[in-house]
């Protein structure tokens, strides 16, 4: 075989992963912003509607949360009513709802719907600016994030396949709802101790294992043609799936350390 026939495949094959490795950086930097952009969107929903729902003047109050703080009709409704059943269960009917028709959309269609969930999300925990001091709240924030970010890091980097991990984790998230919807009738302090100690870990393992197996897709899907659909899909589904393990460990480790009002 002549020199020319060898180094002209070597080169191809070279150029072929060079153009895979920039293609998993701009899907990895598409799902961690698609990410970041729900994360912003939940905190401001949040945000915005626990100062909609308190007020300091008992004329325009509905009930008192503590001494010189109100609910407003609003909160009320958010907070006190049968609604508060139906915006503690709506995001997990919206993962249910992207779950069963994510084939039937299309890549646009469900980065719209991700974003209508993390609103949804935000109305859903904003109860936790009534329970926790701000300072308390913006700490964990923080914390959360660098946890997030090393072990998105070393699920990435990692040379171990960690793929055995899925099976495991998912039991534990299928335990721990189980766990959480039982003590909503039980409201035990020590079962919501273990609750959110256990979930730190298990959402913990789950951002790595995640952070792994989205990058394994993409090397997979790219070496089909025209997979643009199906990866535009999966970076907004894997935005999800870190989505949701980023806002689990938050609420656990605020439950575990937050400061309450």
């Amino acid at each position: 075989m002549a020199q020319s026939d060898y180094v002209q495949p070597q080169t191809r094959a070279g150029v072929r992963t060079a153009e895979i490795d920039a293609g998993l950086r701009a899907h990895m930097n598409k799902i961690y912003g698609t990410m970041s952009v729900g994360l912003v969107m939940t905190g401001l929903v949040a945000w915005a509607l626990s100062m909609l729902a308190v007020t300091s003047d008992p004329s325009n109050a509905t009930a008192a949360i503590r001494e010189g703080t109100y609910l407003t009709d609003l909160g009320y409704a958010l907070y006190a009513s049968p609604l508060k059943w139906v915006l503690m269960f709506a995001p997990l009917a919206f993962v249910f709802g992207i779950s069963a028709g994510v084939n039937k959309m299309s890549a646009p269609v469900l980065q719209l719907t991700f974003y209508a969930f993390a609103a949804v999300m935000g109305a859903s925990i904003s109860s936790i600016f009534l329970i926790y001091t701000g300072a308390s709240i913006v700490q964990t924030f923080f914390i959360t994030a660098a946890a997030f970010a090393g072990l998105s890091l070393y699920g990435y980097t990692t040379q171990r396949d960690i793929s055995g991990w899925g099976s495991f984790l998912i039991m534990g998230v299928i335990g721990i709802l189980i766990a959480s919807v039982v003590n909503i009738f039980l409201a035990s302090s020590a079962l919501a101790f273990g609750i959110s100690a256990i979930g730190v870990l298990v959402f913990a393992g789950l951002t790595a294992y995640d952070t792994q197996r989205l990058k394994s897709e993409y090397i997979m899907y790219a070496t089909h043609p025209g997979a643009g659909e199906m990866l535009g899909k999966s970076a907004i589904l894997g935005a999800l799936s870190l989505y949701l393990n980023f806002i689990n460990m938050f609420m656990m480790l605020l439950s575990l350390f937050g400061n309450r009002e």
